[in-house]
């Protein structure tokens, strides 16, 4: 029986609407059916978001293979599917809100695209995987309509209490046939940090073609892969990514839905992302030189080469080595490292790099869902953001070293006792005092 329930001003989809899973051996690409070939193999890891509780410690913990492959025809990265999307973010400990600089991120956006697109009160915005309505408050208190898309109800619940409208559901062709029957198309669609985050891409690109109005607008964000390859950025790669996308990948998925991406930006974001601009083809949007522009970079970067693909794999090895070796030097010296932050990337870190308690007491976390629990595979605890100034540790590694900038300045207390800041990408570093703001952009 389908289970309809629904949390105030949300609805729950039914399990018929929710992605089929995809086998996780296959060897042909789940966007074109190209062939795959190795990319990078990080070992044997749990899902990065799936904290443990003290009682759980004790319990067998399920790892899975985190082998990435890249395909020869539309060049996009991919992990198997070993996990369903519901084992993953049916309940979800990501909330957005608890990072300024995203906060400040999301402002901004929404500031710039009201005035590009003129959006008033007779707008109507969507946004696939709204996360805790960080985004989408912003449109609230614009008065425009909007309505958030979340499949983790726990996230959600966060969402409605801050007043932003949001139904509990997977994104698809089924949900987005639904909204287009209630009159829910939309001027402006927002998929931030999603689509890495989705099995089924032709179902959700299909949906997203759905519920765009004639001349609507898409944007996207997601981390580049391009960039992810130039800054070693190997622990964006975890089970809860089951993508990996360049704009030559994009062009490739968009062709096939009757898309087309007509501009493009680099923000700053988890390391370097794009932020695309999709119409529907034939719709009066203009291409941008922008576009042309960044696939010629893309070309000439070796996005379309399997040999980039191989050396990104050995500078991964070399890193590991540099990052055990610093940290096991620091522990024979008698110094004491602790952790800041607890996002997924760090746990594919630590994990692939074999790095538990005896190298890394604990870490902490602003985010009140996360204490008191241990990070899965290391068992590491996470505490509030108070332990280190209670614990005085000499280093700190930043595991969310995209937000590097941020937390340094929250940790600048840690001067007082001789505290240094390490972080692990692209190679491990100590940080300097003071830290450049322009360089960790």
């Amino acid at each position: 029986m389908q289970d309809w329930s629904s949390l105030p001003g949300g609805e729950v989809a039914p399990a018929a609407t929710r992605p089929a899973r995809r086998p996780a051996g296959t060897s042909r690409c789940r966007a074109c059916g190209g062939t795959l070939h190795p990319w990078v193999d990080l070992g044997m890891s749990p899902l990065c978001e799936s904290f443990l509780s003290a009682e759980q410690r004790d319990a067998a913990e399920i790892f899975y293979p985190l082998k990435a492959q890249v395909c020869d025809t539309c060049w996009l990265a991919q992990l198997g599917e070993y996990v369903s999307p519901e084992t993953i973010f049916d309940e979800y400990a990501y909330f957005s809100s608890y990072s300024e600089a995203w906060m400040a991120h999301a402002a901004d956006y929404v500031g710039a695209v009201v005035a590009r697109y003129g959006l008033d009160a007779q707008s109507q915005v969507i946004e696939v995987a709204s996360n805790d309505g960080y985004l989408l408050r912003n449109f609230v208190a614009r008065g425009i309509p909007c309505l958030g898309i979340e499949p983790a109800r726990n996230v959600a619940i966060a969402a409605e209490a801050a007043g932003v409208p949001t139904r509990v559901a997977y994104f698809g062709t089924t949900l987005a046939a639904s909204l287009a029957d209630e009159g829910l198309r939309a001027d402006l669609v927002i998929g931030n940090n999603v689509l890495a985050q989705v099995p089924d891409l032709n179902d959700f690109t299909a949906g997203l073609r759905h519920v765009l109005k004639p001349e609507g607008v898409l944007t996207l964000e997601f981390p580049h892969l391009a960039r992810l390859i130039e800054g070693n950025q190997f622990d964006t790669i975890y089970h809860e990514h089951f993508s990996y996308f360049s704009l030559a990948s994009i062009d490739h998925l968009f062709a096939a839905h009757g898309l087309r991406v007509f501009d493009v930006e680099e923000v700053w974001t988890h390391g370097g992302s794009l932020r695309i601009y999709a119409a529907l083809e034939g719709s009066a949007h203009v291409e941008r030189d922008a576009v042309g522009k960044l696939r010629v970079r893309e070309a000439a970067g070796g996005v379309r080469d399997l040999a980039s693909y191989a050396a990104f794999a050995r500078r991964v090895e070399e890193t590991k080595d540099a990052l055990l070796t610093l940290l096991i030097g620091l522990k024979r010296q008698g110094a004491r490292v602790a952790g800041y932050g607890a996002p997924g990337k760090g746990n594919t870190l630590l994990n692939y790099c074999g790095i538990r308690g005896d190298l890394l007491a604990f870490t902490v976390d602003r985010n009140p869902y996360k204490w008191g629990r241990f990070l899965p595979g290391t068992h590491i605890p996470v505490l509030p953001p108070t332990a280190i100034q209670e614990e005085r540790p000499d280093y700190v590694l930043i595991l969310p070293w995209n937000l590097k900038d941020e937390i340094a300045r929250q940790l600048a207390p840690i001067r007082e006792w001789g505290g240094q800041l390490i972080v692990p990408i692209p190679h491990p570093e100590i940080l300097p005092w003071p830290v450049d703001k322009e360089a960790m952009l």
